[in-house]
């Protein structure tokens, strides 16, 4: 579940910026400046715009970071207690196989006298 709300701020967040882009930027070029103010604040603008875009891909690079560490830590967890679940087995199998062996010894020995 908080992954999943992860993935809508993130979408959010991206919807935002990208409208915020656009509407600074349909509204400088149909404002009534003359063309060296508008391109200034065209420049001004991309600026900002590329310092918010490179802000954005940082948080969203540290949560792509926690978010996979996290799902290594959880990994690495459930093998490990899967292996130990699979040793637990293993010890079950073989004393099963040890009396079963027994068993057959006895067996045989009787069956040579």
């Amino acid at each position: 579940m908080e992954n999943r709300n992860r993935k809508m701020a993130l979408v959010l967040l991206t919807g935002a910026a990208v409208g915020a882009v656009i509407g600074a930027g349909m509204g400088v070029l149909f404002a009534p400046r003359k063309g060296s103010k508008t391109r200034r604040i065209i420049r001004h603008s991309a600026v900002g715009t590329k310092h918010d875009v490179s802000n954005w891909l940082k948080h969203a690079k540290d949560e792509l970071t926690k978010t996979a560490h996290e799902k290594k830590e959880a990994f690495a967890k459930k093998l490990d207690e899967t292996v130990s679940s699979m040793s637990y087995k293993a010890e079950d199998i073989i004393t099963s196989l040890e009396a079963k062996l027994e068993d057959l010894k006895k067996k045989n020995a009787q069956l040579q006298k």
